[in-house]
């Protein structure tokens, strides 16, 4: 394994948390919005929990990430690291199809789909190094919840 460095960490820190600070801000309209006039399910946290949940867990994936990148080059690592991409999209992308579009049933079926690449990327992940995948596994509970929470805006909520 590479020599693992704090320039190299805080490189992979960073760009998970500017996808989801990038997220965050195209569409914190739609947020507000949803706030407003959406009907929530119970267990439902409130919404100043959202962005101190996604911080930590975006340095999670970041720091999981890092120390993928820092391993030996292989197909293992390869396959880990566009893994790590292909979901990071996926969670990108769900918030604009849940918050600014309100298309409910197909953010829940999007939400399937990164659960699934979450699910794939830390098998992919403890291939290469076993620490690395275990720090995705709260990432994946708190999908887990937020498929719950998904779901039963989708069916509180259709028209």
């Amino acid at each position: 394994m590479k020599k693992h460095t704090c320039k190299q960490y805080a490189r992979w820190i960073l760009l998970a948390e500017a996808v989801g600070g990038l997220s965050g801000w195209l569409t914190r309209k739609g947020i507000r919005t949803y706030q407003k006039t959406i009907v929530q399910p119970p267990l439902s946290p409130p919404g100043t929990v959202f962005p101190i949940v996604w911080g930590g867990l975006f340095a999670l994936m970041g720091i999981g990430a890092a120390r993928i990148w820092a391993s030996p080059p292989s197909a293992a690592r390869s396959r880990s690291l566009r893994l790590f991409g292909i979901q990071l999209a996926f969670n990108f992308f769900w918030s604009t199809l849940f918050f600014s579009f309100q298309v409910f049933g197909l953010a829940l079926l999007w939400l399937w789909a990164l659960w699934g690449l979450i699910l794939r990327m830390i098998r992919s992940f403890r291939k290469v190094d076993s620490p690395a995948a275990l720090l995705q596994i709260p990432y994946l509970l708190w999908v887990s919840f937020a498929g719950y929470l998904n779901a039963g805006v989708w069916r509180l909520n259709k028209h």
